[in-house]
């Protein structure tokens, strides 16, 4: 073999090694940067936050006692329809997380976790013999007076900030 036709061999050689070099250790597209951009997804994205902000809304414990409140039911009962309540809506909208930021699916669960707290406290709180009425209106009073109760407008606030940012 010649010197030129070894050149153009060596040439060939590099050139293949380059290509797979390439293609075998280029950065990959991340995966939710491409999905991001889509505007399938984008309405999926929207769809979960406008979901997230049903179930924050659901979930506030106002519209949650004004929804469940039964006269004639005991504390313990309405405790526990209150935080059954709480935890169905939060299963049934679980799958959203994949969909929203850390920060909008944070909110959610510390409202979750938030209001549960609420309820468990104050119906440990109460006499023995309690009546559902009694403990809703406890927990409306502490949501009156305590800030931790408007931790679902702050979710609420979160969630539409985020979607925003998708419009």
């Amino acid at each position: 073999m010649d010197l030129t036709t070894t050149l153009f061999l060596i040439g060939i050689v590099l050139l293949i090694a380059a290509l797979l070099f390439f293609f075998l250790f280029r950065k990959k597209p991340v995966l939710n940067s491409v999905l991001s951009s889509s505007p399938v997804s984008n309405q999926m994205q929207l769809q979960a936050y406008e979901r997230l902000t049903l179930l924050v809304d659901r979930i506030s414990l106002p519209n949650l006692i004004t929804r469940l409140n039964q006269s004639g039911i005991s504390a313990p009962e309405m405790q526990l329809m209150l935080t059954q309540t709480i935890r169905q809506e939060f299963e049934y909208n679980i799958t959203q997380q994949i969909y929203v930021s850390n920060d909008a699916w944070n909110a959610v669960k510390s409202l979750k976790d938030q209001n549960l707290l609420i309820i468990n406290q104050i119906a440990n709180s109460l006499p023995a013999n309690a009546s559902g009425f009694d403990l809703n209106k406890k927990i409306l009073d502490f949501l009156v007076n305590d800030k931790r109760g408007q931790l679902h407008e702050a979710a609420s606030d979160v969630l539409s900030f985020e979607a925003k940012k998708l419009l």
